[in-house]
């Protein structure tokens, strides 16, 4: 069977790219591959049988003497340690191919020109916006902003868009102009994959250069999600609590529909949220961090989830998981949203920061009979076996490894 490289930032689960990792990783084993991994060290990860060769442990924010913090700027943009333990794991390992995902401000994109150095093929996931957006997100002060595109990336330092620093912001500036000059990224690897097509899209649109893309969507583990398609009495948003997910237009917007709210997650915008439905009087419960059958019992007990995302989302596996759960969701008009949300089918769609558009929609949920409701979430979960498995994102994941040229 085949042998591949998995390569990761963080391997533990932190948000979804890691996610992803991590579970391509388990799926692949199952099925028989030898599966080799490559992360940077933290207390939270996961055991591995190849820890031994994981990178040096950086954290943003951490009190790090000012020698170490200068060091880990430069192993921002280009880490040798890094590109060393590529080659020492490809040289003891020999992978058929190497697949990165998120390698950005950690690893570096070191590892990738370390393989491709190796002879190996290289594919890399976009699991965001980073190698166009020097600050990851486009987004900038809360708004959807593409200005490095239109007025050069020097923006990203007048806007101080990275956590509102000028440091930092420098940092990524001088970080993004050097790995565009030196091509690291356009001539490392030999497939990009997106989990949406408006990623690829927004990549056309900016003009990239590199290696041609291919579409593989997510999936999730539908055996393991049991269904429950009588409708519940509460709107639920699962998640981050942070800003770019617009979750004071769903606050707003719940209460003025005058309709039931649960928050499960922790996050930056908590405290804010919390005098948000002070103010408001807005029927919100927060249920804090939950995990496992806990999260999915309350997924189940929803009448619908809610993403009111205000920023560029590539493919969130939240719509997915909900669908898994019976559960139709109602989504914002923003990235690779509306590709998961057939309108009046499996969920709903409305304009991105519109509370009053938002609260309209939860108002007609909240009054749609539980039929119409459980046929909606039996479709969700129809469409989710049929195309957004396991077995089907393997299949299309080795049929780009093949496309490229890998021997699978």
């Amino acid at each position: 069977m085949p042998k591949i490289l998995l390569v990761n930032n963080y391997h533990y689960r932190r948000g979804g790219a890691d996610v992803v990792y991590l579970e391509q990783g388990r799926l692949l084993r199952k099925m028989g591959w030898s599966v080799v991994e490559l992360a940077m060290n933290h207390p939270k990860n996961d055991p591995s049988d190849f820890s031994p060769y994981f990178t040096e442990e950086i954290e943003f924010g951490h009190d790090y003497s000012a020698l170490t913090k200068l060091r880990h700027a430069a192993k921002i943009i280009y880490s040798a340690e890094a590109a060393k333990k590529v080659k020492e794991l490809i040289r003891a390992e020999r992978p058929d191919l190497v697949h990165a995902h998120n390698v950005y401000h950690h690893l570096s994109p070191s590892v990738l020109r370390a393989a491709r150095q190796c002879g190996v093929p290289v594919f890399l996931t976009t699991h965001d916006l980073k190698l166009l957006c020097p600050a990851f997100s486009m987004l900038s002060d809360g708004q959807v902003c593409e200005e490095c595109r239109t007025r050069g990336r020097f923006s990203v330092v007048r806007k101080r868009c990275l956590k509102d620093s000028l440091a930092l912001s420098s940092l990524v500036f001088v970080e993004s102009g050097l790995h565009a000059l030196s091509g690291i990224y356009r001539d490392s690897i030999d497939r990009m994959i997106s989990p949406s097509r408006f990623f690829i899209d927004k990549f056309g649109e900016w003009g990239w250069g590199g290696a041609p893309f291919s579409y593989v969507p997510n999936f999730v583990d539908v055996e393991a999600l049991r269904p429950s398609y009588p409708p519940g009495g509460y709107f639920l948003y699962f998640g981050r609590l942070s800003k770019e997910k617009g979750l004071h237009t769903l606050v707003s917007a719940a209460a003025l529909a005058g309709v039931e709210l649960w928050l499960v997650g922790t996050g930056p915008l908590e405290a804010e949220l919390r005098a948000s439905v002070e103010i408001s009087g807005a029927n919100v419960r927060f249920c804090g961090f939950q995990s496992g059958e806990a999260l999915w019992d309350i997924v189940r007990g929803s009448r619908a989830t809610v993403l009111a995302s205000e920023c560029y989302e590539n493919a969130p596996l939240s719509v997915l998981e909900a669908y898994a759960c019976g559960k139709p969701v109602l989504g914002a008009r923003i990235g690779g949203i509306p590709e998961l949300i057939r309108p009046g089918q499996t969920g709903d769609l409305f304009a991105s920061g519109d509370s009053e558009g938002l609260a309209a929609l939860m108002r007609r949920y909240a009054e749609m009979s539980a039929a119409e409701i459980e046929t909606q979430g039996r479709e969700a979960r129809s469409w989710v076996e049929q195309d957004f498995t396991i077995e089907r994102h393997i299949a299309n994941v080795t049929g780009v490894y093949r496309l490229a040229g890998a021997a699978v």
